[in-house]
């Protein structure tokens, strides 16, 4: 059975192909699924705790007499019925550990400056209360905890909210240890548009937030890009994706592995490899039919390589690399001495993996940076998520009187040449001549 369906990219119909990748997002949110998702978040904002409850019992499958209800229990070490075992809690240890350290330099203060009379400082400070978006739709992912709110730590954002689908979070004791490990106190069980809208907006109960981060499906993208403007947002993400280049003596059988390790993410996640050697695609193929029958995410995996799964054949390094860049995929593994090489030269990617021994799997529990990455082509200008996401700047200035004097006419000089006479005579105005 032949999964990966063969593109040469300079073919038209390697051109049709490449367009459909770099554009999936539009496939994605479409104009049926913004029209619904807008109302379900205008109908959060003006009646508040009623429509969200109403859509949290159609849309979550969870029915709450009160909002209040909808506020998920704290973590117990006495509940019992847990579904993880110790080498989890030690797993998650030395995650926090690997996410700690590499956020750490991270954390920088503003700076000052003062010369001749003038004093500019800029400050940064922490946002107050931020709302983050904890998947669980198809599966828990305690993973996602640790990459958003170790970084919200480190910036020290006094309030840490976390919304997930309420069967997420009951279902999950993994999920609810790690919440409680990271010291997480407000959790809300509600997923989809509805969690966006009552994070944005606030309700009787819960309190707005100033900024809304963390990955989603369609449904909290479409209610991300419907809120911006009214709250900060870290983007509108797309389904995840893999692009792996490889070359020369590669293992097939890791790469399939790698592949549907992203494929089994979500029906619309994109799994490509790029080579220039026909038969390491034909290689790769044959090995993703193998392994994807042994997979509990089968059906998920197979939708995935049918939509977006794709071999792209490129002429050589340079051509594969001008294709990574213009696909700006959310993880770029670089697999054999040639490609491994490009590594430094790579521009538009959200991380880079490099090396056989380096999957992307490791960046989404243990190397350290966080997994919450631009996809879609986004990664052309935006970056992943770190604590500079969790920070506000502002900046202060102080002119002494003598610097006021020295400084107005030249202030007065270019507003003359906007034509703003009131931003001149405001200027002038510190000159200390008489008037």
């Amino acid at each position: 059975m032949t999964l990966l369906r063969r593109i040469k990219v300079d073919s038209r119909r390697g051109e049709r192909e490449l367009e459909r990748l770099v554009r999936r997002s539009r496939n994605v949110i479409n104009t049926k699924t913004l029209r619904q998702a807008r109302r379900i978040v205008n109908d959060v904002r003006r009646r508040g705790d009623r429509a969200l409850l109403a859509a949290v019992a159609q849309h979550d499958g969870f029915e709450a007499r009160e909002a209040a209800d909808l506020r998920m229990p704290l973590w117990r070490a006495d509940s019992g019925g847990h579904d993880f075992g110790e080498a989890f809690s030690q797993a998650l240890e030395k995650a926090i550990s690997a996410v700690d350290r590499f956020h750490s330099p991270q954390v920088r203060s503003g700076y000052e400056q003062e010369s001749d009379g003038v004093w500019v400082q800029e400050r940064r400070e922490p946002l107050r209360r931020v709302g983050i978006y904890v998947p669980g739709g198809r599966f828990p992912y305690p993973s996602t905890v640790v990459m958003t709110v170790i970084p919200a730590r480190l910036a020290g954002v006094e309030e840490i909210v976390v919304v997930t689908p309420p069967r997420a979070y009951q279902e999950s004791s993994a999920l609810r240890y790690t919440l409680n490990r990271l010291e997480v106190r407000e959790i809300w069980g509600m997923g989809g548009a509805q969690a966006i809208a009552a994070l944005a907006y606030g309700t009787e109960s819960i309190g707005r937030v100033d900024k809304i981060l963390g990955p989603g499906n369609v449904w909290v993208n479409a209610a991300k890009q419907l809120v911006q403007g009214d709250v900060a947002i870290d983007g509108v993400p797309g389904p995840t994706e893999v692009l792996i280049f490889a070359e020369g003596e590669v293992d097939e059988e890791w790469i399939a592995a790698d592949l549907l390790a992203q494929a089994e993410h979500d029906p619309q996640a994109a799994a490509l490899l790029m080579t220039s050697d026909p038969d390491i695609a034909k290689r790769v193929s044959a090995a993703l039919a193998r392994q994807v029958e042994s997979l509990s995410t089968r059906d998920t995996a197979l939708q995935s390589i049918k939509s977006y799964g794709r071999a792209l054949l490129v002429g050589d390094l340079e051509e594969g690399l001008e294709l990574a860049e213009r696909i700006a995929p959310e993880h770029l593994q670089l697999v054999g001495d040639g490609p491994e090489s490009l590594a430094p030269r790579v521009r538009n990617a959200g991380a880079i993996f490099v090396g056989a021994f380096t999957p992307e799997v490791f960046g989404d529990y243990v190397a350290g940076p966080s997994h919450v990455l631009p996809t879609c082509g986004s990664a052309r200008y935006n970056s992943a998520l770190g604590v500079d996401d969790f920070i506000r700047r502002s900046h202060c200035v102080r002119f002494s009187p003598e610097a006021a004097a020295e400084w107005s006419n030249v202030a007065a000089s270019l507003a003359d040449a906007e034509g703003l006479d009131a931003h001149a005579a405001a200027a002038r105005q510190r000159s200390g001549e008489e008037s």
